[in-house]
């Protein structure tokens, strides 16, 4: 017998259930904009054509748009050598290094944290043949 968390992931309806939530999709325009960092799960990157196999960071982050508005969006920073400077553009962003300073990625503290990213938008291709788009956080920026 299957259990399934009703809260994580819903339940299902009836025929002659009541509906009222619409999509929560938004595509902000590509921008600065804050962040905080909601939550990150540790994870493993299996290699690829650029990076080999190395522990992963997702990154859950709660972009705030000028009208109050909020997107959760996802970014996955490599715990290798090759992306180095990327962390460390992620650490500086949110408080936790100082340019041109080492410092130890202390990821029990990056929740909550907030800091400003650029976001831009992708398009990519859909099931059915049209063109979706959607936002990708293109770089975190330091504060100086």
């Amino acid at each position: 017998m299957e259990n399934y968390n009703t809260t994580a992931q819903g339940h299902e309806l009836g025929w002659d259930d009541e509906i009222q939530q619409e999509s929560s999709f938004i595509l902000l325009p590509e921008g600065d904009y804050r962040f905080t960092v909601e939550k990150f799960d540790r994870a493993r990157h299996n290699g690829s054509d650029k990076i080999p196999p190395c522990n992963k960071a997702i990154l859950h982050f709660r972009v705030f748009s000028p009208d109050g508005s909020s997107v959760l969006l996802q970014e996955n920073l490599f715990l290798h050598t090759k992306m180095e400077w990327k962390l460390s553009e992620f650490f500086a962003s949110i408080g936790m290094k100082q340019k041109g300073q080492a410092a130890r990625m202390n990821w029990q503290e990056v929740n909550g944290k907030s800091g400003i990213c650029h976001v831009k938008i992708r398009n990519y291709d859909k099931k059915d043949g049209s063109v979706g788009q959607a936002n990708q956080i293109e770089k975190v920026v330091s504060i100086l």
